[in-house]
């Protein structure tokens, strides 16, 4: 049998975000907290609190996984469920606040996307780091380059398949394997790779009918009000910087695991940092030099959060007997990318505080703080943004140079 023997202390293999999301949906809860956001969702429609439809069910599970974190690490039912409805509401409140910025990267104002995915509640950090870069390091913007051109030149060497090869060929040399373990490690990790989006695409589809009820229902109780309609994230995947990223991103994120003080995970499954680049190309509008330099220095956040996650993850596959066979003895598993990693955080923290550990409620009360103080600072700078785009009208972009357009650079 092939073996996943990590090196050195790196003791959780990464499996990416799709068994996750299998493990979640295996869970009863993940059901309840479906039902209680739609609630939630309906309720902010009708007191005019959001104008976000969210049809994105599928993506309940990273709620439904929050929630279920904190119950393991000491929270009841009720607590995870409160827990679960403050960041809903969060995020239904950015999806909104983003909507203008879609509407600019797709060039096209008229369409009714926005999202509520999760992976954009990292917005207010990058946004921190994007504006001391404009403190700072302005002056790089000028050597900003053409993502697409970028794509085309490294083709296959840079696509999933291909860097699922180069991490079997490293883990397999520090397992210091034969040439034939190597390959076949090799072969199997970028097959994974390739597998890890097309299985949770089959996700997707599988609630499409459910998504569809709920808009249905939504458009004829809310009388042809026009509404926002909040998808999954991939609707904005046309725009190359978000893989350009990804590209450069891998080997940092793979370079950083191996020196990260308290990181106990090897990127494999994540390494498509698709839980970041997207949240990115949002705060810095496109800057793809931006993009690498902050996502090279929040990796760590995530690289953690999925460390402090392991023993949820294990333990709940385990339950349900999903646990990936051929496992060392005493690994773990969990995902380098896997969106909400602040929400992680939160959720081992409220989890203990719930024990009854007064300094972990103190903890607590002092995240939900910050976690709020740092969501509206940021919420009321992207409304400033959106008072641009109001004010200078659809050619704001052209004007003021808020997206790059570098097919235009190319074509000179």
């Amino acid at each position: 049998m092939l073996s996943l023997n990590q090196p050195t202390s790196l003791t959780v293999t990464d499996v990416g975000w799709a068994p996750l999301a299998t493990i979640t949906w295996g869970s009863p809860y993940t059901l309840f907290f479906l039902a209680i956001m739609i609630i939630v969702n309906l309720v902010m429609l009708f007191w005019n609190k959001t104008n976000t439809l969210d049809v994105d069910i599928f993506d309940i599970w990273h709620m439904s996984f929050t929630g279920l974190m904190a119950i393991f690490f000491g929270a009841n039912l009720f607590v995870a469920t409160l827990l679960v409805v403050f960041i809903g509401v969060l995020k239904i409140l950015n999806s909104d606040v983003m909507k203008p910025t879609f509407n600019d990267l797709l060039d096209n104002w008229d369409n009714p996307m926005t999202t509520t995915h999760l992976n954009y509640m990292m917005n207010p950090v990058i946004m921190v780091f994007d504006k001391l870069f404009d403190k700072i390091f302005p002056w790089l913007d000028k050597f900003d380059f053409d993502a697409a051109t970028l794509n085309r030149k490294i083709g296959f060497w840079g696509s999933r398949f291909a860097i699922g090869m180069y991490l079997g060929i490293f883990i397999g040399i520090l397992a210091q394997q034969d040439i034939k373990s190597i390959f076949t490690l090799s072969f199997t990790a970028a097959v994974c790779l390739e597998l890890f989006s097309l299985i949770g695409s089959w996700f997707i589809a599988a609630v499409e009918p459910l998504s569809q009820g709920v808009t249905d229902f939504a458009n004829k109780r809310l009388g042809g009000r026009k509404l926002n309609v909040g998808l999954d994230w991939p609707f904005i995947a046309g725009r190359a910087e978000i893989w350009a990223a990804a590209n450069v991103l891998a080997p940092i994120m793979l370079l950083e695991s191996l020196v990260l003080p308290g990181n106990k995970i090897l990127p494999l499954g994540g390494i498509i940092a698709m839980g970041v680049t997207p949240a990115l190309l949002v705060v810095t509008r496109g800057r793809i030099i931006r993009m690498i330099v902050i996502g090279a220095i929040e990796l760590p956040i995530f690289l953690w959060a999925g460390t402090l996650s392991a023993p949820f993850i294990t333990s709940t596959a385990k339950s349900i007997g999903a646990l990936p066979t051929g496992l060392a003895k005493g690994a773990q598993i969990a995902a380098s990318t896997k969106e909400g990693p602040l929400e992680q955080f939160m959720a081992i923290i409220i989890g203990k505080a719930s024990k009854g550990d007064m300094m972990m409620l103190l903890y607590a009360v002092l995240a939900i703080a910050a976690y709020l103080a740092l969501f509206f600072w940021y919420r009321h700078e992207m409304k400033k943004r959106n008072q641009k785009y109001s004010d200078d009208g659809k050619e704001v972009a052209d004007d003021a140079k808020l997206i790059p357009d570098h097919g235009a650079e190319a074509a000179k």
